[in-house]
């Protein structure tokens, strides 16, 4: 699906060829407790009006501490925005806590007092549903693979395969997490065997790296271009409408919010009609 694509959210959970199903993630968060699985940047621009139709007519209030994948900082930043402007007594631009999926799924299971949780991975999103912490997990957004490179691209990167060219140097996120795991998978249908000069458990590491000049480029998903800024540009990436090289992002309310009701809103704000746009906006797909 395209990024600038929009979407209109349903109540059903979407999920990515070959990587679990989230319609399967409540049994196979059975099946894992039954193993014994236990478990910013400023961003918004011009943001759309939000309707009535988005929010309930009474406002809710609360801090509500939401975990996110650290590659939404932006979209939800701006989204944060535009919630507690119209919801004043609610705060939740300066309770995000950003990081990569799979710690902030164990600090939730190691009991950290979030509200909302927003994985990009399946896998994240199990276990903190085996463990109980969680309810159901509903889809909001998905990005692909893409190259950042330097400004005005010096190396003349147009793709993958050029990652594999002499004098070339790119980062990428480790193996064992989702975005590195994609582009493991990416590099191997382009066919290339050059191995990274370094790897980062957290995507917005490798923009770090290109934007300061250690590397040539790096493989990112769509919503980190435009968090780069003008110090990098996009590369397409020739196998970026493969929906096996694209990320899933769920949210789901956790069981120990005392914000229910903040909470609840906040997520039927991110899967609005008008949050898509936004997600579009920053380089997200519709789920």
């Amino acid at each position: 699906m395209s990024a600038t694509s929009r979407c209109r959210p349903t109540g059903r959970r979407v999920a990515l060829p070959g990587r679990p199903r989230p319609l399967l993630v409540s049994l196979l968060a059975i099946l894992l407790v039954a193993v014994g699985c236990g478990g910013g940047s400023k961003g918004g621009g011009n943001l759309p009006e939000f309707t009535t139709t988005t929010f309930p007519k009474t406002e809710v209030r609360g801090d509500l501490k939401v975990f996110a994948a650290s590659s939404l900082t932006e979209v939800f930043t701006a989204l944060g925005k535009a919630f507690e402007k119209k919801n004043p007594n609610a705060r939740v631009v300066s309770n995000f806590t950003f990081g990569e999926s799979s710690a902030l799924a164990q600090q939730i299971n190691d009991g950290a007092p979030a509200d909302v949780f927003v994985a990009g991975d399946d896998a994240d999103m199990v276990k903190v549903i085996a463990a109980g912490k969680v309810g159901d997990a509903l889809p909001i957004a998905r990005s692909v693979l893409t190259l950042l490179v330097q400004k005005g691209n010096p190396k003349g990167i147009t793709g993958l395969a050029d990652l594999g060219k002499p004098g070339v140097t790119f980062a990428m996120c480790t193996p064992g997490v989702l975005y590195g795991m994609l582009a493991a998978k990416a590099l191997t249908k382009a066919g290339v065997t050059a191995s990274p000069k370094v790897q980062e458990a957290d995507v917005k590491a490798v923009v770090s790296h290109v934007t300061r000049g250690d590397v040539d480029a790096g493989i990112v998903t769509s919503g980190e271009v435009k968090a780069a800024g003008d110090a990098a540009q996009a590369v397409p990436i020739d196998s970026a409408a493969d929906s096996d090289l694209q990320a899933l992002y769920q949210i789901a309310v956790t069981k120990q919010t005392q914000h229910r009701e903040a909470a609840d809103a906040w997520v039927r704000f991110v899967r609005s009609d008008d949050a898509l746009q936004v997600f579009a906006d920053f380089g997200f797909g519709g789920p």
